[in-house]
């Protein structure tokens, strides 16, 4: 399904928006409840594991960080899969012999098996570009107190943002994250394994 393509690319590419920053001491003093954005009341933070106890205020900042990669990726992967099933695809070729159209009519996995080897590697060398920028080319790295890893292409300035809507923002977008990783999930899931989601039983998209 080519939007589901699509989306992989836009995924690693652009799916990076700008997050709070919060200092990082060497000391294991930081705790999930200072970390900016997370819960939403009345619900407090889930954490049966203990995770946010292991390691070090690095640890958890990078616990965060990944949260935030993979919710934002998770997002832009749901809306991909639901565009493609709702029938709507781009025009023309992906490439001399492949039409987008003909990759709609395929599942995601199909459909990345149909993508040419050059295809594909364009687009894992585009993830790949966006992870070096984001994880040590902006200054101080996220784990030392420096910034969340931002969008790259390009670059928003939320500086004029009210502290307060930018906390909204952020507690919205980690939690829309954690939805759509759920979803995707469960896209999947009913895939590879029909029935194992009621909801999406007998639904072509899903198959």
């Amino acid at each position: 399904m080519k939007t589901a393509i699509i989306a992989s690319l836009v995924a690693g590419a652009a799916a990076f928006a700008p997050a709070a920053n919060k200092p990082a001491s060497t000391q294991l003093s930081a705790s999930l409840s200072e970390l900016d954005g997370g819960s939403s009341l009345p619900l407090p933070n889930f954490d049966p594991l203990k995770l946010a106890e292991q390691g070090s205020d690095e640890t958890l900042r990078w616990y965060r960080a990944a949260e935030l990669k993979h919710g934002r990726c998770a997002m832009v992967a749901t809306v991909g899969y639901l565009t493609n099933a709702a029938g709507y695809h781009f025009p023309g070729q992906l490439s001399s012999d492949i039409s987008f159209e003909s990759l709609a009519a395929m599942s995601p996995p199909e459909a990345w098996a149909a993508v040419p080897i050059a295809g594909k590697a364009q687009i894992l060398v585009t993830i790949f570009a966006a992870e070096l920028i984001s994880e040590g080319y902006q200054g101080t790295h996220y784990m030392k107190g420096g910034e969340y890893p931002t969008m790259v292409f390009p670059a928003i300035d939320f500086s004029g943002v009210s502290t307060e809507t930018m906390e909204r923002k952020r507690t919205s977008e980690l939690n829309n994250g954690r939805l759509a990783q759920i979803a995707i999930l469960s896209f999947i899931s009913e895939h590879y394994i029909p029935g194992s989601v009621p909801a999406l039983a007998n639904n072509p998209g899903w198959h």
